[in-house]
Formats: C-alpha cells, sequence, structure tokens
C-alpha cells in the first residue's frame, strides 16, 4: 500500500447512507440501494450503512404479512447479492425476511455477492405510533440458527459479528432501531465480544426534538463501548400517512461526531467517516475496565458467531476523511477553546491554591524571565494568591539575567511584574556563574567565548538554586515553569535547574496551549491595567532560552531549531502519550493536518504570519528527534518530577500519573518502525 492510504494506517472508510424508498416496491428498492452501493464503491467505503426495512419501506403496516411483498424482498435480495458481486462494501440493508413460522425485521449483511449474515431486531416497540409485534417476532434466542435468502444459505441470529480478515481491528455488530433506546443495547454485549463498529439500521419517525435523543443515544453508545456507531434513519418516499421522516444519518466515533447529514434530505444521501481502528484497540486496551466488564458478562459475550470476509481494500491514496486538528492539545472550534482554556487555568489555580492552603504557607517564589511558561505561572499564582485573600505582593518573583539575557524579554518581565504588582527584583547571576565557571575550570572562566552544555546548565542550575534558597530566606514555596512539551523533549536541566520546584503548576500543559491560555486570560479580562498589554507584547516573542550570547544584529538562540517546533512536537507527544501509536501513524496524521496552510481550521487568534506547513521529510525529521529524545534519554528526568496537576485530556507525564516508564529505557524500536514504514522523501 502506498503510504497515504487509510488501510494502511488503520482507518477504515463506513457509510451511513438514506436511499428514497419506493413504497412496497422491494426491485425498486433494491436498484436504488446497488445504485448507493457504486457510490460507496468508488468513495473507497468499507461499510455501508442502510436504513431499517428499506427494502420494502418501513410504514407499510399490514403489507408486510402479504406473500407477494415478501417474495419481490426474496427476489430483490438476490438481485442485491448478484449486483454485490464486484463492490468493495460490506452492505447492511434492512428487510423483511420469512423463517420459521415468523416474519422478522432483521438486517442483511452482503459481500461481494455473498450472504454473510441476517441479523433480527430483538426489541419491537408497541408503544404509541408503533404496532410491530402484530407483524414481527423478536430475534431473542434465535442464536445459532440460519436462514435462506435469495438462493444461499448463511446464519440467522442476534449473536452474528462480521469480521475482516484482512483489515486488523475491522468487526462490525448490527441492531435495529428500538434496540439502541433499551437499558442494555445489543451493541453493549458485541462491543464486549470485540465489535468495533456498530450499525443501527433504523426507521424513526421524526417529532419534534426526537433528533436530538437520537444524537445522544448514538454518540453516548459509542462512547460507552469505545467503537464506531453508525446510524442510519429512514428519509424521503417513506409512507406519511400518519407520520414523517427526515432521513437523520450519523457517524460517531468513541464519543466524537466524525460526521452527520442534512436532515429531511429531498432524495438519496449518504454521509463517509474515516474510523480510526487502531484508536478504538488502543482505548480498550488502556482502559481495563472494558474487558473486566467483558468478563463479568463472559456467558453472554462468548456467545457471538464471527463471521469473515476479506475486504480487499484499496492500496491507493483515496483521502482522509476526518478532520485532524493541527494542535491536539487546541481546538480550533470556537466555543470548545475557550471552554478548555477556561479549565485548564482554573485547574491550575485550584490546584497551586490547595497545594498553599494544606501546607499553610502563604508565600511563593518564581523566576520570570519574560517568556511564555514563566509568564503564564506568574498569572496563575496571581490569580491563586487573589482566590485566597492574600496580597499579590506575596508573591516573590525574580528577573534573574544570565549573559544572553535579551533587553525585550527582561524589559517584559519588569513590566508584567509591576504591572501585577507582585514583589520583585532583579538578580544578576552573571558575577556567581562567572565565578562557578572559573572554579569548575571552564575557558569561559578564562575569556574564552566557549558555549557548550556546561556554560548553559551553569546558569539554568544558579537561578533554581537562588530561588530555593530564596524561598528557604522568606519561607515560601517554588513554583516551576516549565511545561509538558519541555518535559516530553527532556529540554530542562536535571536537579538543581528548572527541571525541580516545590510545585510546577504548567507541568500539564503543552507549549502549543499556554500562548492561547494566555490569550484567553487577556480575553475574559482575567486582569485589568497594563497587564493584557504586557501579555500581549510577550506572545510576540520567540521562544529561546537566552543562554548562549550572540553578536549584535544575529538571531537570538533558538529553541525549535534545536528540539524541532515545539507544533510538530506537541502533535507526535499526544499521539505517542494518548494513544501510543506507531511512529509511521503519527507521520501518517500529521501530514494530513500540517501539509497545506489553506487545509483545515486554525485556532482563534493564531497570527496569520505563523501559519506553517510541514511536507513528509520535515516531519519524519522531527518525528526522529522526537523519538531519541523521548524514549532514548529523557525519562530520567520525567521520573523525578516535582508535583503538579494534570490539565490536559492527552495526558500527563508524571510517574504518579499517566506515564510509567524506566529511566533506562530505549528508542529502538520506534525508530526500527519509522526507517521501515516512513518514507524519507
Amino acid at each position: 500500500m502506498t503510504f497515504r492510504s487509510i488501510y494502511r494506517h488503520g482507518f477504515a472508510r463506513i457509510a451511513a447512507c438514506t436511499t428514497t424508498c419506493s413504497i412496497a416496491d422491494p426491485a425498486s428498492n433494491a436498484r436504488t440501494i446497488l445504485a448507493m452501493a457504486r457510490r460507496c464503491h468508488e468513495q473507497a467505503v468499507a461499510v455501508a450503512v442502510f436504513p431499517e426495512l428499506s427494502l420494502s419501506g418501513y410504514a407499510i403496516d399490514d403489507l408486510l404479512l402479504q406473500d407477494p411483498l415478501l417474495d419481490a424482498v426474496d427476489d430483490a435480495l438476490a438481485d442485491l447479492l448478484d449486483g454485490s458481486r464486484h463492490l468493495l462494501p460490506l452492505l447492511l440493508v434492512g428487510a423483511p425476511v420469512r423463517h420459521r413460522n415468523r416474519i422478522y425485521n432483521a438486517a442483511v449483511a452482503i459481500h461481494r455477492g455473498r450472504l454473510l449474515g441476517v441479523v433480527p431486531k430483538v426489541h419491537l416497540p408497541n408503544y404509541r405510533e408503533f404496532y410491530e409485534h402484530r407483524h414481527f417476532a423478536s430475534g431473542q434466542d434465535t442464536d445459532g440458527e440460519s436462514i435462506i435468502l435469495g438462493g444461499q444459505t448463511a446464519p440467522f441470529g442476534t449473536d452474528l459479528l462480521f469480521a475482516a480478515d484482512d483489515i486488523e481491528g475491522l468487526i462490525v455488530h448490527v441492531e435495529v432501531c428500538e434496540d439502541v433506546w433499551v437499558p442494555i443495547p445489543p451493541s453493549s454485549d458485541a462491543a464486549l465480544a470485540g465489535a468495533t463498529v456498530l450499525a443501527n439500521l433504523s426507521a424513526s419517525n421524526i417529532t419534534i426534538a426526537k433528533a436530538e435523543t437520537r444524537r445522544l443515544l448514538a454518540q453516548s453508545q459509542s462512547a460507552r463501548c469505545l467503537a464506531a456507531y453508525v446510524y442510519s434513519a429512514s428519509g424521503a418516499g417513506e409512507s406519511t400517512t400518519d407520520l414523517a421522516w427526515d432521513g437523520q444519518t450519523s457517524i460517531f466515533e468513541n464519543g466524537r461526531v466524525l460526521a452527520e447529514s442534512d436532515r429531511f434530505p429531498p432524495g438519496d444521501q449518504l454521509v463517509t467517516a474515516d474510523v480510526d481502528l487502531d484508536l478504538l484497540r488502543q482505548e480498550r486496551a488502556r482502559q481495563g475496565t472494558f474487558d473486566d466488564n467483558r468478563r463479568r458478562f463472559q456467558a453472554v459475550t462468548d456467545r457471538y458467531r464471527v463471521v469473515p470476509f476479506e475486504l480487499a481494500a484499496p492500496l491507493a491514496d483515496v483521502g482522509l476523511r476526518r478532520v485532524v486538528e493541527r494542535f491536539p492539545f487546541v481546538p480550533a472550534d470556537p466555543a470548545r477553546l475557550a471552554q478548555d482554556c477556561y479549565e485548564g487555568y482554573n485547574i491550575q489555580v485550584a490546584g497551586l491554591t490547595q497545594r498553599l492552603r494544606a501546607t499553610k504557607i502563604d508565600k511563593v517564589v518564581i523566576g520570570v524571565s519574560g517568556g511564555l511558561d514563566s509568564t503564564h505561572a506568574l498569572i496563575v499564582a496571581a490569580k491563586a494568591m487573589d482566590g485566597l485573600g492574600l496580597p499579590r505582593t506575596n508573591i516573590l518573583a525574580y528577573t534573574m539575567p544570565g549573559f544572553a539575557t535579551s533587553d525585550e524579554t527582561k524589559t517584559n518581565a519588569i513590566r508584567l511584574m509591576s504591572a501585577l504588582e507582585v514583589s520583585w527584583q532583579e538578580l544578576d547571576i552573571r558575577p556567581t556563574a562567572t565565578q562557578m565557571l572559573k572554579d569548575l575550570g571552564h575557558p569561559f572562566g578564562r575569556g574564552e567565548p566557549v558555549y557548550d552544555v556546561t556554560f548553559e546548565n551553569v546558569q539554568a542550575g544558579l537561578r533554581t538554586d537562588y530561588l530555593f534558597r530564596l524561598a528557604n530566606h522568606h519561607g515560601g514555596l517554588v513554583i516551576g515553569t516549565g511545561d509538558l512539551s519541555e518535559l516530553g523533549l527532556g529540554w530542562c536541566t536535571y536537579g538543581v535547574g528548572d527541571q525541580m520546584s516545590h510545585y510546577n503548576v504548567n507541568a500539564g500543559v503543552p507549549k502549543t496551549l499556554i500562548q492561547h491560555l494566555i490569550r484567553w486570560v487577556i480575553s475574559s479580562g482575567q486582569f485589568g491595567g497594563d497587564v493584557p498589554a504586557t501579555l500581549e507584547s510577550i506572545l510576540a516573542t520567540e521562544i529561546s532560552p537566552e543562554l548562549v550570547p550572540v553578536e549584535a544584529g544575529e538571531k537570538p538562540q533558538s529553541t525549535e531549531a534545536k528540539v524541532g517546533p515545539y507544533e510538530l512536537q506537541d502533535f507526535n507527544l499526544f499521539y505517542t502519550l494518548r494513544y501510543g501509536f506507531r511512529p509511521s501513524k503519527i507521520a501518517f496524521l500529521a501530514l494530513m493536518a500540517w501539509e497545506e496552510t489553506g487545509h483545515g481550521a486554525w485556532p482563534p487568534g493564531f497570527p496569520e504570519d505563523r501559519r506553517r506547513a510541514y511536507d513528509l521529510p520535515h516531519i519524519r525529521k522531527w518525528l526522529e528527534v522526537f523519538i531519541r529524545r523521548f524514549f532514548g534519554f529523557s525519562q530520567f528526568k520525567r521520573s523525578a518530577m516535582p508535583n503538579g496537576p494534570k490539565v490536559a485530556a492527552g495526558g500527563s507525564l508524571s510517574p504518579r500519573g499517566d506515564w510509567r516508564a524506566p529511566s533506562d529505557g530505549n528508542a529502538k524500536a520506534w525508530l526500527e518502525e519509522l526507517e521501515r514504514n516512513v518514507p524519507a522523501a
């Protein structure tokens, strides 16, 4: 398969279809369904879901018991089997079928001319406008049976799963309409038994506000079952003698909306989405309670029969039909981002507030550089002091210029500390750093311009050393400022350095989110006076450790030139930490998200001049850097990290929380997978 093929990276394209119904005319309906199936085939769809009783029509009442209609249904199924021989999708079609002495409202599974199985509806509504018991038998207690339809014999029962042999994790279960409206839907058992794609063939007439209930049921079922849930309801052409139909079609994945159609379509309609089977598999493996629940109901889940089929998915690039956020920690939707920032900021404030309250310490000590991280930690500390009813002068803030501190960052730091009315002081570390370098016998101590790691870490270490001693001296608590991204990359000085503090409010916040948290603090009016303007100035400053001097006119030391763009590294961190994806899949997702600046939405407020694109060679290059740093040598820094609250749902790196790993691990397996499966050009 080409690197760009979705089927190479654990995705399966799913379609929810609604077709124009010809009332009590199975032959016409079969032609319409086949035409839609061909459209799905052309779009590389793996599974296509059609409405309940789509071969006959749902609202035809006693015609469902007429032999001519049922004979026509059987003939129409034969036509579908024949017409699907060269089509890719697994077709799930609703039909009334005869079995033993009863009629069943059933979902028929067809693939490439083969009748895979027939699943009868279990829960038959017989209230208000529904009268299904008049015509149908429940599928309850039909496990293990078989049926002859369209000239083929196939399994019949509610115990069927349809599994693609050649696509890992594509296991499909079918239920019909009312089955999802009960406390324990059949799809719950099926998910525990291994189904990842749960399909609902529905008729479901529309009344005011009913669509919201359907959406809630399907979306919540996808979240509870750690599965995709595909919903397809009847639309145009159904009888409106007493009811109306809106053709609602939706696809959900683990509680997330992937695709939804317009409602009340004038004719045929389909929506497609690419379901991430790897994500569902990973979620189930991580959430051990999922399998614990399966074992509780093992007698039920073990009854399922697995019907295999070979999908024979296309090997070529068919595009990716799902939204991949450039910034997985930062949603592009304005309302969602505002909510995330509100929660994130207040999580940090609440964490620090509780720590101060519990320790009965009323002062904090913080180093303020004028960069994003220390800026954000300072405004968190200010809000915590406000909440505790303590004066902001209890914040002892220090700007500690070193050999490469720029006038811009120093000015911003002083301006911010003054605007927040904290107690602040400038503490020049250069004399002490020079003395230490002399004592070490370092060339810089003899006046030579040698700017190595020792030169850098002497400055970083001294700043932290001063902060801890100042905390001793004043009875305060040292606030850490280093963020989640720096911890992921090991971009922090261990021990007596920025890796250490008494409490780190930023440890759970990725670099790409911090700038938006600061923007939210500005836009939501958390502080007045000169604070917002100063924060805007800090946001415009390039990220730099400012440890290596530069000549006039030269560009300052750039963190991203060394460890890679934080926007890419946060992307890599999210999918490594949250889902444990293979490097090749992460690279594919990054390419889909970052290949074109004009594709997809950017977070609100993201500057136009910082909107960049990345091709596969650059994505691969920086992913390799991430793998080497994250897995290869930096875990020991995370193993000894101080306390701090988890903030982002994407995960934290605390050894007491989300991430536990050996400090002496290695990156070999990840690098080999990257080398094998991601093209270098």
